[in-house]
């Protein structure tokens, strides 16, 4: 059966700051409902709202003693159409409609697109989704001037509505003005983790970074059908993956949305990779105060998968009822956790350790954690990679992080069973052990006569050394002993 950490569970839970949100006082009701990180949507919002948020929540870490990983979302470059006469038109069904370069106001026959990389780009067959899908318009013929389509399901199109191209790879970065100046700000207000919105290719993700200045950690949105052809490579290039299904399941059809999603989840487990299942968790929760029997289905599912975290967006961020819907989702995840099942589901996925002492230290806490009655596994980390190491082979106990760096316990708030601190460095093996009860004591994941496993890397302080892994047992006086 599985030990769980103080939260009462371990995978964490992502919530989005919004209108709804955006007191302190909301804030804390959140936190103390279960939220592990907080998302700032840059789509929406000033930059001042978002400073205030993030100010808040830095405040926070300090009444609660507790490090919190804020995720900065970038919009990304989404195409919309232009304007309309009447601000509105109705597409019929089956008629022809016309996307072309004339900035003049649109009807029922025609509307600027102005994105002038698209002309001459799309070819005949190609759809065209609008409207998060609800007008599907497919492509006659296309060339540097005008795109002539037939409507395969028409309806009323209004102003600036977003555009998606499923089937060709758009040749625009992934990083708009708008971006590139959401992205500096975020950096200036020391986010830990920036999302960079539709993602197409390793590329994206590498201007992204140059621009970070090694500075926080980068989560790529995979929404788009271009993503998860070049999917390997993107894990590759990013620090965690968030599974976008909005966009994603607008450009591919329904049903080919689940399958995609554990192969995602899967894939971004074996690379040991935090993963986000996002999008629609809790949609009804926006006006209900309980969910539908479906929407706990899947958020179970995602939990069932080994998700790493899971996200709600208008639910907190501008939805009636955002406590409650933490506190779903909480009981959700803590419900799922506690079945005997569970750690024989996230299980089921094969992560075999790489060649390396560090992974084979890893895979060895997880057997040692299942053969002798151990509380927690102690980690001692600076960058974070040992407990992701830990954190892949999905262990049957809870993960206590020690780090130096705030910085790392921050971003470990995005990753599976971490319990992160963040607290000075140790510098002998005998303070090593000392440390690591009398933390696990404090922090609940050990009592009197408790095991632990401690897993560290000699000498102390150098990346990537992990070599050392030591079970020792709390004594009664541990923690009068050892004053912090």
């Amino acid at each position: 059966m599985q030990k769980l950490d103080p939260r009462g569970r371990k995978v964490k839970i992502l919530a989005t700051v919004g209108p709804a949100s955006r007191s302190p006082e909301m804030l804390a009701r959140l936190f103390k409902a279960g939220v592990d990180a907080f998302r700032v949507n840059m789509s929406h919002g000033e930059h001042g709202d978002h400073e205030q948020t993030i100010k808040a929540i830095r405040q926070m870490e300090k009444d609660f003693h507790r490090p919190i990983a804020i995720l900065a979302d970038l919009q990304g470059p989404k195409l919309r159409v232009g304007k309309f006469k009447d601000g509105q038109a109705v597409i019929r069904h089956s008629g022809h409609f016309t996307l072309d370069r004339n900035p003049e106001p649109g009807d029922e026959t025609r509307v600027q697109l102005p994105h002038p990389e698209l002309f001459g780009l799309l070819e005949k067959g190609q759809r065209l989704l609008i409207n998060d899908g609800k007008i599907r318009l497919k492509v006659i013929r296309a060339d540097e001037n005008e795109i002539l389509c037939s409507a395969e399901v028409g309806g009323v199109i209004s102003d600036r509505k977003g555009v998606n191209v499923p089937d060709a790879e758009v040749p625009i970065p992934a990083l708009t003005d708008k971006d590139r100046k959401d992205l500096a700000f975020a950096m200036h207000q020391n986010v830990d983790w920036i999302g960079l919105s539709f993602v197409q290719r390793p590329e994206d993700l590498a201007e992204a970074r140059k621009l970070m200045g090694g500075k926080g950690a980068l989560c790529a949105k995979i929404e788009k059908p271009m993503a998860v052809r070049r999917l390997d490579e993107i894990i590759e290039m990013s620090d965690g993956i968030m599974v976008a299904r909005g966009d994603l399941g607008v450009e591919l059809e329904p049903q080919e949305v689940p399958p995609l999603q554990k192969q995602i989840v899967n894939k971004a487990r074996t690379a040991g990779k935090p993963v986000i299942v996002a999008t629609q968790m809790l949609e009804s929760m926006i006006e209900s105060p309980a969910p539908t029997r479906a929407e706990v289905s899947d958020v179970a599912n995602a939990v069932y998968d080994g998700a790493d975290a899971v996200m709600l967006s208008a639910e907190t961020a501008a939805g009636d009822w955002p406590e409650e819907a933490v506190t779903i989702m909480h009981r959700i995840a803590k419900q799922v956790e506690q079945d005997e099942a569970y750690l024989g589901r996230v299980r089921f996925l094969d992560t075999p350790p790489d060649r390396t002492t560090a992974d084979a230290l890893a895979h060895a806490c997880m057997t040692v954690a299942d053969t002798v009655a151990i509380e927690a596994i102690t980690v001692f980390t600076g960058s974070g990679s040992t407990a992701r190491r830990v954190a892949r082979e999905r262990p049957s106990v809870p993960m206590l992080v020690l780090t130096p760096s705030m910085t790392t316990a921050r971003r470990l708030g995005l990753l599976w069973g971490a319990h992160a601190v963040a607290t000075k460095d140790i510098g002998s093996f005998e303070e090593m052990i000392a440390k690591g009860k009398r933390m696990a004591l404090r922090h609940g994941l050990g009592s009197a006569g408790s095991k632990l496993i401690a897993l560290a890397g000699v000498p102390f302080g150098t990346p990537g050394s992990t070599n050392l892994m030591h079970v020792v047992t709390v004594a009664g006086d541990e923690l009068e002993k050892h004053g912090e």
